[in-house]
């Protein structure tokens, strides 16, 4: 599990790599879950979703602030 404060320390380029990643995998999952019908370790889907929300909410807060200060 990510940490806010973690996430919050890197680059906009580091969390839109992070982001990319998070998304590649929650569709694995998704599909592993629709395929299989069933999934080894299903917390992981919510972790998943979980991690990209945080990684999404740091990205629009670097945001915000780059347009605060200009």
């Amino acid at each position: 599990m990510l940490k806010f404060e973690e996430i919050l320390n890197q680059s906009v380029e580091e969390l839109n790599v992070q982001a990319e990643t998070l998304s590649r995998e929650l569709f694995d999952l998704t599909n592993q879950l629709k395929v299989l019908r069933k999934l080894e370790k299903p917390h992981l889907l919510i972790e998943k979703r979980k991690d990209r929300a945080r990684v999404l909410t740091a990205l629009r807060h670097k945001q915000l602030q780059g347009a605060n200060s200009k």
